[in-house]
Parts: structure tokens; C-alpha cells; sequence
């Protein structure tokens, strides 16, 4: 969940806010039905109804739509924006959009459920004849040599590991990727489009391409370095890229396994790809480097599959022939929500829990802040 700080960062993006303002100045009208998904402290709301709209719907999860509330109420536009604290996905509105505007990504398009959450309201929310903003997202990649990037992937796992044999860290944190700004100058070489994203048409949240460079300068890469371009609308967008653009997103950095010497004409044959399972993607990076002579100097195969430390234990409760027996920590969830039936209240249910399980709680004020935890995550 964002924090408050963190929605301002993203409005204090210049880049990134100046481009969305001109997006939504350009298509909202005083007829016009605005969906703003992912609100946050509301700011692209509130610009909604400066510009106009009739009606603005503001979906936002986490509780910072209680700012947006209130900055909805300061200045003046709480009799037209809707504000709903829920994702997407789960609601339904009265009237179909006019304008859907949604900026959910992470680092990367492909993060979280940005894409099934984008179909989700192109397919039911969005009136005939409306408008996505964004419209498309493309993603490039390049190799970098980056060692100030790279290090704090391995440095902890080979130069400062006291002797010891650090392999099986190692072999987690180099199927990582995470944030990395390189620097233009690092680029080895020239950017190449990996895959689009029409937020319009699209119905696949996966993605996957194969690039392929043949070097015209000798370097020793360190990992591939990913951004987006995007169009928020026709004539208006912006960028990531290196160098440049929105700071609020950054860049992607995938390590190589090893950082390898590249030579003139050698040729780097990169497969991507990006697929969503459950809540979060995999991904899985492929290299594959030649000589002039077609020799394979370097091949490596990484995936953030292997990226997490699950234990035997773990990996056995998730079996589909594993039978799970709940603990009494379970035991005392299932017998909260059971009595979460619509006449008791909070204090009612600490207490019975307490009464039920007396070694779980210091206090009825402990149990009260579980049972409405509880609450929180489960109760409509």
C-alpha cells in the first residue's frame, strides 16, 4: 500500500503529472463520465471536475481516499466525485465511463494486477466510444554495463562473505531484479522494443520477445536495463528511459548471472518474458552470447522462479495432495469470522475471544485490535 508521502512523489513528478493533466483536459467534457481508478489522494479527480466533468467515480483500496475526501470537500467538488473504497475489479457502477483513467503500474507496466485490473474496466466499465488513458505502454531494453548497479545484487555473497561458501544466497539474489537507474552512457547498446501494451485492445497480461544485438562496442555488461514509453493519449505521453523523463517509476535492472566480457561483433541474443501467475509475475531472462565465430561464450538461464527461499516445510503445504489441519491461530480466525455474522459487535467478539482462547490476548484491547484487523480485510 502506498503512503501518503508516496502518492505526493508521484505528483510532484512533473513529467509524469503534466502530461496526465493534458490527457484529461483533452477529453473531459461538462457531459463527461470519469472513472479514475487507483486515486489515491485524489489530485486526478479533483483536475477531472476542474475540467468539467459531470461525474467523477474514484476507486481507491488503500485509506488515503480519506485525504481525497477531504481535498474533494476544501475544494468544493465532493457533490461530484463518488468516492469508493475498493478495487475495480469488485465494483459496479451505475453509468458507464466516458473517460478511464488509471496509472497502477509499478516499476514496470507489468506489475501487480495492472493489466487484468485495465481489461477488467475497458470490458465493463468503459461506455462505447470512450476513452483509456493510457492508451499504450512500450517497453524497451538494452544491455548496460552498470557495476554500481550490479554489485549490491552479489557483493554481499562473494566479497564480503568472511569465506564462507555463499552459493545458495547468491543463486536467489542474482534471479532478482529490482529498481536501477542506469546511466545513458552505460547503455552498451542501442534500445530495443520488447513488447507493447494497447491498454484498447490487448487481452493477454503476459508478455514475451526475443532480442537480439550484434555489438559495436567491446564493454562488459552487467544486466539489461528496462523501461517504458507511454501514450497517454494522441500527441501526449512521456518516458522512463535513461537519462530522462518521469523519475517516479524509474527503471528496471535484470543482472546477468556473471558479468561478461562482450567484444566487437559478438552477438547477444536476449529472451524475456513476463507471465502472471496468482498475484505477481514471473519472469525469466535468457542469454545467450556468440563470437564472430558462432561460438557460444556465455549462456545464462535465470527466472525469478528461483528467486525465493521456500523451505521443504513450505513447498509440502502446497502440494495439491498436502491435507491441511489449521493451527490454533487458524482455529481462532475461523471462530472470529463465524461470529461476524451481523449482530455482534467488535467488543462483543474480543471478549468472547478472549473467553475462548485466554493464552492469545494480553488483554480484551489486544483481542479488539485483532478482531478489527479481521474486520478490515474481511467485512464489507
Amino acid at each position: 500500500m502506498y503512503s501518503v508521502s508516496a502518492f505526493g512523489s508521484m505528483i510532484a513528478d512533473e513529467v509524469r503529472m503534466s502530461a496526465y493533466v493534458q490527457a484529461l483536459e483533452k477529453h473531459v467534457t461538462p457531459d463527461s463520465v470519469v472513472l479514475d481508478i487507483g486515486t489515491g489522494t485524489g489530485f486526478f479527480a479533483l483536475l477531472a471536475c476542474r475540467f468539467g466533468a459531470r461525474k467523477v467515480y474514484a476507486i481507491e483500496p488503500n485509506e488515503a481516499i480519506q485525504v481525497a475526501r477531504e481535498l474533494a470537500a476544501a475544494n468544493g467538488y465532493a457533490d461530484r466525485i463518488e468516492f469508493i473504497e475498493d478495487l475495480s475489479t469488485r465494483v459496479t457502477l451505475p453509468e458507464k465511463a466516458d473517460v478511464i483513467l488509471a496509472d497502477l503500474r509499478g516499476v514496470l507496466p507489468l506489475y501487480d494486477h495492472n493489466l487484468p485490473t485495465m481489461l477488467d474496466a475497458r470490458a465493463r466499465l468503459l461506455a462505447p466510444g470512450g476513452v483509456m488513458i493510457p492508451q499504450r505502454d512500450s517497453l524497451w531494453v538494452a544491455l548496460v554495463s552498470a557495476p554500481d548497479v550490479y554489485e549490491p545484487y552479489v557483493k554481499p555473497w562473494e566479497e564480503q562473505s568472511y569465506g564462507f561458501n555463499t552459493q545458495a544466497a547468491r543463486r536467489i539474489v542474482i534471479n532478482s531484479w529490482g529498481a536501477g537507474r542506469a546511466k545513458p552512457e552505460q547503455l552498451l547498446t542501442s534500445p530495443q522494443l520488447w513488447t507493447e501494451i494497447d491498454y484498447t485492445n490487448t487481452t493477454d497480461a503476459n508478455a514475451q520477445g526475443e532480442l537480439t544485438w550484434t555489438m559495436h562496442q567491446a564493454g562488459i555488461a552487467h544486466g539489461l536495463c528496462v523501461w517504458f514509453d507511454t501514450v497517454l493519449t494522441d500527441g501526449i505521453g512521456f518516458s522512463n528511459a535513461p537519462g530522462g523523463g518521469a523519475k517516479v517509476y524509474g527503471s528496471a535492472f535484470f543482472p546477468l548471472n556473471k558479468p561478461t566480457d562482450l567484444e566487437l561483433e559478438d552477438c547477444v541474443t536476449v529472451q524475456l518474458r513476463a507471465d502472471l501467475v496468482g498475484d505477481d509475475y514471473i519472469w525469466s531472462w535468457n542469454t545467450l552470447v556468440k563470437g564472430v565465430d558462432g561460438t557460444i561464450k556465455s549462456e545464462f538461464k535465470q527466472s525469478t522462479f528461483f528467486s525465493a527461499a521456500i523451505s521443504p516445510k513450505q513447498l509440502r503445504k502446497q502440494a495439491d495432495n498436502y491435507v491441511p489441519h489449521l493451527n490454533e491461530a487458524g482455529l481462532m480466525d475461523q471462530f472470529i469470522l463465524s461470529l461476524m455474522s451481523g449482530d455482534k459487535t467488535h467488543g462483543e467478539i474480543a471478549r468472547l475471544t478472549c473467553e475462548q482462547y485466554p493464552r492469545r490476548f494480553q488483554n480484551w484491547r489486544a483481542a479488539l485490535t485483532h478482531v478489527a484487523k479481521l474486520a478490515t480485510q474481511y467485512s464489507d
